[in-house]
């Protein structure tokens, strides 16, 4: 079996191939439309049906790689333990605080893509930023490698700390952060989340 960031002969093969398939089959069927053939003979007639019978089973083709292959056992089995631990998490003891209030807002007012990408990803709070000296902290392999549970946490301590005087400030600020680890997740590295505004 693979390791994680190896990739057999075959997935790099098709992922050089798979721009071309792609282009051949759009670029065949935009011929069809621009220049259809005429129907003047048998011969032209079974060329037709040959290359749409041909086509047809490109796209199938094309179709079963871009699904992809079943989850391995083992993949399975670490996402039926991890929900398992998950569910053995004691329930919240009381209402959120004003901070869990904060971070959840932060959340809602993402947009919607946004929130279906942190769909399956825990986002908790944390007392624990000093150890870090960071606001939050994204643990992951990305959305685009995904090897091992993706998390976010953000630090309230830290947060309060630089921002707890201004309530307006400390809103701004864990929207940012809760922005910042979201960046992270969807595979931008800490010099491209800073270009866009979230450093």
């Amino acid at each position: 079996m693979e390791t994680p960031g190896e990739e057999g002969w075959s997935d790099t093969l098709w992922r050089a191939l798979r721009p071309v398939v792609f282009l051949l089959l759009v670029g065949s069927c935009v011929w069809l439309l621009i220049d259809p053939p005429s129907f003047s003979g048998v011969p032209t007639l079974l060329l037709v049906l040959l290359g749409a019978v041909l086509l047809t089973l490109a796209m199938a083709w094309v179709a079963t790689r871009m699904i992809g292959e079943e989850i391995p056992e083992n993949e399975w089995r670490k996402i039926v333990d991890r929900s398992e631990l998950l569910a053995q998490l004691p329930a919240p003891t009381g209402p959120p605080s004003a901070f869990d209030e904060l971070v959840i807002a932060a959340l809602d007012d993402l947009p919607q893509e946004f929130q279906e990408a942190l769909e399956k990803v825990p986002v908790t709070v944390s007392r624990e930023g000093y150890k870090y000296g960071a606001y939050g902290l994204y643990v992951g392999a990305t959305v685009a490698r995904d090897t091992y549970p993706d998390h976010i946490v953000i630090f309230e301590d830290t947060l309060t700390r630089d921002f707890g005087g201004s309530p307006v400030l400390l809103r701004a600020q864990v929207e940012r952060t809760v922005r910042h680890e979201l960046a992270h997740h969807l595979g931008w590295g800490e010099e491209g989340v800073r270009g866009l505004g979230l450093g």
